[in-house]
């Protein structure tokens, strides 16, 4: 397996301050530099303890890509009877998209705090999209990043890079994965592939395992 050290920037919820620099041991992968800490650290995540906090705290939406925002416009009438009324008034309000520090698209809050797309569900935040999605209503699962957490994508100059977003709020995830031996690359199998594509996540399994 070969390494570097390699010094990148890492945008994780808009945030592109000076103090948002860190120096990973990557591996190269095509046109991608992955941390190892997809293998290092294990994680799975555990609803009944963190109630789907991710899509609720937080101090900007989701990020989004523009194909994604197409989606979200088209697919609305699908999504909408799954949101709440506050959610609904948010989107009506500025739209599908909001722009976070950064100016990067995400998706908007609602009343300041949670994705305009969340709901509650026996007591867990949950996301419409992905809820329409479950019932057949849309193809569209949810937004990438959201399906990645808590790896985050972040575009260098020639490469993408591939990184993993401690929060606290995700520490009985580590503790789970912990205890069932989960690595990350693994638990994020359906995501990453949806992502980089099976040949890529091939490659990642020989490098890995």
């Amino acid at each position: 397996m070969r390494y570097l050290n390699e010094l990148f920037r890492v945008r994780i919820c808009g945030m592109t301050d000076r103090d948002n620099l860190y120096l990973y041991p990557v591996i190269f992968l095509e046109n991608t530099l992955i941390s190892d800490e997809l293998k290092t650290v294990c994680f799975c995540c555990d609803l009944d303890q963190c109630k789907g906090a991710c899509c609720v705290e937080g101090d900007a939406g989701a990020p989004l890509e523009e194909a994604e925002v197409s989606l979200l416009e088209d697919h609305l009438p699908e999504i909408r009877p799954y949101m709440t009324p506050a959610g609904i008034e948010e989107v009506e309000r500025c739209g599908v998209f909001d722009y976070d520090a950064a100016a990067n698209l995400v998706t908007p809050l609602a009343k300041g705090r949670e994705c305009a797309f969340a709901f509650t569900e026996n007591g867990v935040a949950r996301c419409a999209i992905e809820k329409a999605f479950e019932e057949g209503k849309i193809t569209f699962r949810k937004p990438l990043s959201c399906h990645l957490y808590p790896v985050r994508i972040s575009r260098l100059k020639e490469h993408e890079a591939v990184n993993y977003h401690r929060w606290n709020i995700c520490r009985k995830a580590v503790e789970k994965g912990e205890k069932e031996k989960i690595p990350l690359y693994r638990f994020l199998e359906a995501s990453l592939i949806r992502k980089f594509g099976s040949d890529w996540y091939r490659e990642l399994l020989i490098k890995f395992d």
